[in-house]
């Protein structure tokens, strides 16, 4: 019987953006129990959902999902609502899994695809290709080997040495290649990377992979794609540990305001812009880059902040949604308006 062992490289990068994730997460943790409420984690939980519905073209709003986990009747399609309270019974039972059982595995793909396919929680039972735009990319290993595959994946998994946020982010990308289930796969090995983390530390929750994927949802498609193409998986474990490093990063900046650092462009504009309104330190800093050029785009502002466009666009999004900042004119042409809070 052939064996399957993750074939991976493990790059100074990579092993770098581990070490810094690790810390940055003991620095989060010495505030802990005083910004991360209840309300907070449920809040998290709905987005988790919401996040990775949304990237299997579920349209459900936040709003309707916590309406649907509190009992209450919404308007949509029935797959829809159905998907929703499947994903909702399957996170309430994430806890207590062992994440290197089949078993678990198996039940945890049977809740969220209950009434969705004719196999819940069977592997499948035909061969399968990942395709873009209907063009095969990879084709996955032929069925009959997938159950002896994943029982090998799975006890890799639970001997190897590596970090467990480098581990976590390998099992995601070797349980997508697999392509174990006739569907779900996309949501089954981003739940299994979530439980990964949870288990190596609580505060994972307040910032689930799931939302940093559909945030950054084109890169990851096209990390996954890369990596598949190059047969490089280092590829993908660097982008999931860049957007987790830059959320921890957001998240020190955010609750630990005392460690923040005065960025040296313009003092009086951040101290100015920040009265009343708590922006992280990433945004200060755009809000510093912008005081020195207000013409500056979001591309040039990532090169410079050496972050992800789609990070830069999601906090520029914030910024305007806080009213803090303002576009005047085109995308070529225009310019960005710093506006003061009141």
């Amino acid at each position: 019987m052939e064996n399957y062992l993750p074939s991976f490289a493990i790059t100074p990068k990579i092993l770098t953006l581990a070490c810094e994730i690790s810390a940055n997460l003991e620095r989060i943790g010495m505030i802990g129990e005083k910004v991360f409420t209840p309300q907070l984690r449920k809040e998290k939980r709905m987005g988790t959902i919401h996040a990775s519905l949304w990237m299997e073209t579920n349209r459900l709003t936040m709003e309707q999902i916590t309406a649907i986990a509190n009992g209450k009747q919404v308007a949509g399609s029935e797959k829809d609502i159905l998907e929703v309270k499947n994903t909702l019974a399957a996170y309430d039972a994430l806890s207590a899994c062992n994440p290197y059982s089949e078993e678990d595995l198996l039940k945890q793909h049977a809740l969220l695809m209950n009434g969705l396919t004719n196999e819940p929680g069977k592997y499948r039972n035909a061969d399968m290709s990942i395709l873009d735009s209907s063009e095969p990319v990879h084709i996955a290993p032929p069925y009959q080997r997938v159950p002896g595959f994943m029982v090998q994946l799975l006890d890799w998994a639970k001997n190897t040495k590596l970090p467990q946020i480098v581990k976590s982010s390998i099992l995601h990308y070797e349980i997508e290649i697999l392509h174990p289930f006739s569907e779900g796969n996309g949501r089954i090995s981003r739940m299994w990377q979530t439980l990964l983390l949870h288990q190596e530390n609580p505060l994972f929750a307040w910032f689930p992979v799931e939302m940093l994927i559909a945030h950054n949802q084109q890169e990851y498609y096209r990390a996954l794609k890369r990596s598949i193409h190059h047969s490089n998986n280092g590829i993908f474990i660097q982008f999931m540990l860049s957007i987790i490093q830059q959320e921890t990063i957001e998240l020190k900046e955010k609750y630990l305001p005392h460690e923040l650092k005065n960025t040296g462009v313009n003092a009086g504009v951040n101290r100015e812009v920040n009265r009343g309104v708590k922006l992280s330190g990433t945004q200060r800093k755009i809000m510093a880059f912008i005081a020195k050029n207000s013409a500056i785009s979001q591309s040039a502002l990532a090169k410079k902040m050496k972050m992800n466009e789609s990070s830069i666009y999601r906090n520029m999004k914030i910024l305007q949604q806080l009213k803090q900042l303002e576009r005047k004119g085109s995308d070529k042409t225009g310019a960005w308006i710093i506006k003061h809070p009141q």
